[in-house]
């Protein structure tokens, strides 16, 4: 079966295992401490353009959930995209430990300052409803959008005259930045958040994401609330060398380019074909509407991620990776067809 399911449904890439492997009979210091994990967040620091707080996590959920904790008092909330992940495919994560979820209107999975701006009247400034104090904001977006180096610059510029924390959710960040070379960088989100995560389960990790907090104030006791939340990894020296490997070369950029490349192909091939995807992808998610007998037969060879069911048709969900090959795309195209 070649899977279209998820940019995490294959294996890591061999650079991780291989330096894992290597790694193996070392004898490291644990929960965050090793040497590893130093010199992952060392060689992350050197492009952050400024002294930032960099650790490591084993999950995007965790992440999510131990930065949303650690920055919020018990009575404020978080304004996401109604399609966001901790609004939508976090188990009400957030929600669960106290905090609302303001969950908004989403312009093909964005938010935008209008729309941030009604959130915040509609929650005005009395003890009877929550306080909105953070933005929730995923790059690229569940739907494969990307927020323009305006557009985030316009959402941070809001945050702080209303003094809202800013967060990104980079669980896909390999592919944002690779999609915008000449205009996003790792220093940017570090100037316009307040912090931000670097995804590596979805870019070819086995596992693991890195945090990246910017506005230092926020980072003081922020390792008690991850190892409160379960998410302090005991063999933190996996995490560090993957972060390594991805940052000691530019190889977190080349595999995020490589998943949306696949997709480019696989775009091409299928508007040639007659089919229309909305919205446009501009990372390595596209979505279809393809009939139910359509998608069954495909089945048969391919897995893949029924976004919305329906009677007839349904919204499909194809996603690329680092492991996507162009004969995975040819075979799919030449099935589709």
């Amino acid at each position: 079966m070649i899977s279209f399911m998820s940019d995490y449904a294959q294996g890591a890439h061999p650079r991780m295992l291989q330096a894992i492997a290597a790694a193996s009979y070392e004898h490291n210091e644990c929960y965050l401490e090793d040497v590893h994990c130093v010199n992952a967040a060392k060689l992350i620091g050197q492009r952050l353009g400024k002294e930032c707080f960099v650790t490591f996590m084993p999950t995007g959920t965790a992440a999510n959930l131990a930065v949303i904790g650690h920055f919020l008092k018990p009575h404020q909330a978080v304004i996401s995209a109604d399609s966001g992940h901790i609004s939508t495919n976090e188990t009400g994560a957030i929600e669960a430990t106290g905090h609302k979820v303001i969950a908004c209107p989403s312009e093909n999975g964005k938010l935008t300052v209008e729309t941030i701006k009604k959130a915040l009247a509609d929650h005005w400034h009395v003890p009877y409803v929550v306080q909105p104090k953070m933005v929730y904001i995923s790059q690229p977006t569940e739907l494969s959008t990307l927020y323009s180096k305006a557009e985030l610059t316009a959402i941070s510029k809001l945050c702080r005259e209303k003094s809202l924390y800013l967060y990104v959710d980079g669980a896909r960040l390999g592919m944002a930045l690779a999609a915008m070379q000449d205009e996003l960088t790792l220093a940017d989100l570090a100037e316009l958040t307040d912090g931000f995560t670097i995804g590596g389960t979805k870019n070819g990790a086995l596992f693991g994401e890195a945090v990246v907090i910017a506005n230092l104030l926020l980072a003081e006791d922020f390792l008690f609330s991850v190892r409160q939340r379960g998410a302090m990894f005991a063999r933190s020296s996996t995490l560090g060398i993957q972060f390594e490997e991805f940052f000691k070369d530019n190889l977190y950029v080349e595999l995020g380019d490589h998943a949306n490349r696949m997709a480019k192909l696989l775009k091409e091939g299928m508007v040639r074909s007659g089919f229309t995807l909305y919205p446009e992808p501009e990372t390595n998610q596209l979505f279809v509407n393809l009939d139910n007998k359509l998608i069954e037969r495909l089945s048969k060879d391919f897995t893949i991620l029924i976004w919305q069911g329906g009677e007839a048709t349904s919204l499909v969900r194809l996603t690329t990776s680092w492991a996507t090959t162009e004969e995975d795309v040819r075979l799919f195209l030449a099935a589709l067809a």
